[in-house]
């Protein structure tokens, strides 16, 4: 791909509307285009990166055996009175009449849509577990969105939904839900923590926020450092495993500012290991037992005749978030150098020839490279304008591909200059850099 033919409208200056460092490298880089109030346009570099999100965040749901859906943006308002939410859930629900005169509405959320589909599908015990999951389009009328995507009105969300029979076994579908998401997020170099949460209009008794650290993030957080040492690599799908997992976080004293208590903090965690500051919330889990089946009459069928409401989750991960998040986490603001994750950059590797207007032989070579890194399946633009170097590679480390390649008028025919963005140059082979770029990505 060259840049001089690519929809990647890059702005010189950050625009003065934009606050927050995720706002405003999005709309620099033109990853996105505000249409309305918290409504934007996602352009083909913010997409690229959003798409790539939700691979992995479908491939960790797979993995834990989640099957996946799709339901509609549109929904009746009759399943959402039968819960009993419909008058409950406030402003923030977009209310609309079809040309019938019918009550629908712009789903924020799918607990009452997804209950409709099990119920009307099973019937028998034997069906649990079931987990489900979609991801779609949400919309939430908020009263003053900001921040860009990270506080918009219509938002990219994977949504999922767990269906069992008794409290243990939904337990056991929590716990899948709760490892599956500390392993989506370490795909994405991010570290979430896990923290306890108020389940708020969703409901339940049982909730965890998954934040990372940020000085942008709307959620003051509250824990003990030594969480961060933890680790979950090995972790099994079984019960026994699952359960030790969630000890191993929750002996820890970490919540979100709702469940905060000043006394309990001071007491279960040493001075020197507490920390007060803000995060941005990535994903949420709840548990909320029979809160939707018993309204709406969801239930299985037990032997011996008798019925059992069925007993719920739902696990939510904002896919168009995490590219703000990511931002956040990844963005040099001082030096305007973007970092993404080989596993959701845009490009993995931007080449920069210096190009003479009289001579082609450094963008010759740089598209004969290109050629080999796509035999490779290394996904790589060309910097191909007449822009001075520099500008070239502060437009490249703002769209912020993790590799370089830069070909100058001497460059030796078989070893180029190659760097990792924030990294020395080294001057290398073609096959090592492959070589090198490759090995990221399985890792990842």
């Amino acid at each position: 791909m060259h840049i001089s033919k690519s929809f990647i409208p890059i702005l010189k200056n950050n625009p003065s509307e934009a606050k927050i460092k995720s706002h405003q490298l999005m709309l620099r880089v033109g990853m996105i285009k505000q249409s309305s109030a918290g409504i934007y346009s996602w352009l083909p570099l913010g997409l690229k990166v959003m798409k790539k999100i939700e691979k992995i965040v479908r491939e960790e749901q797979n993995k834990i055996g989640a099957q996946e859906i799709l339901m509609p943006t549109i929904q009746s308002n009759e399943i959402w009175k039968e819960s009993g939410r419909y008058e409950d859930y406030g402003e923030e629900m977009l209310r609309i009449k079809d040309r019938q005169g019918r009550e629908m509405l712009y789903g924020p959320t799918n607990e009452e849509l997804v209950t409709d589909i099990f119920r009307s599908s099973f019937k028998s015990y034997k069906s649990l577990p079931q987990l489900l999951y979609h991801i779609q389009w949400k919309f939430r009328d908020e009263i003053r969105p900001r921040f860009g995507i990270m506080r918009c009105r219509e938002f990219y969300m994977k949504d999922a939904y767990s269906f069992d029979l008794n409290d243990e076994e939904a337990l056991f579908s929590y716990n899948k839900f709760f490892l599956s998401y500390l392993k989506t997020f370490k795909r994405l170099d991010l570290t979430a923590i896990p923290m306890a949460a108020d389940t708020g209009p969703i409901g339940g008794n049982l909730s965890h926020e998954f934040i990372i650290l940020a000085e942008t993030g709307e959620s003051k957080i509250y824990t003990d450092k030594r969480i961060f040492s933890l680790n979950f690599d090995g972790t099994s799908l079984d019960k026994k495993n699952l359960i030790e997992l969630r000890k191993k976080y929750e002996q820890f004293y970490s919540v979100t500012d709702d469940k905060f208590n000043k006394d309990e903090f001071e007491n279960k965690v040493r001075e020197s290991d507490r920390l007060k500051t803000k995060g941005i919330e990535v994903g949420h889990i709840f548990y909320f037992g029979d809160k939707y089946s018993k309204p709406m009459k969801t239930s299985v069928d037990l032997p011996g005749g008798k019925k059992e409401y069925v007993k719920m989750g739902s696990y939510g991960i904002g896919v168009s978030r995490l590219v703000g998040a990511i931002i956040e986490a990844k963005y040099d603001e001082k030096n305007e150098i973007m970092k993404w994750p080989i596993s959701v950059a845009p490009y993995d590797i931007a080449v920069i020839p210096m190009i003479n207007k009289n001579d082609s032989s450094t963008l010759d070579k740089a598209n004969k490279i290109n050629l080999e890194l796509k035999k490779n399946k290394i996904d790589s633009i060309i910097e191909d304008t007449d822009e001075n170097f520099s500008s070239k590679i502060k437009k490249m480390n703002l769209i912020g591909a993790p590799y370089q390649i830069i070909i100058g008028k001497e460059s030796d025919s078989n070893l180029i200059e190659f760097k990792e963005v924030n990294k020395e140059t080294q001057k290398i082979s073609l096959t090592e850099i492959i070589k090198i770029i490759n090995n990221q990505k399985v890792q990842n």
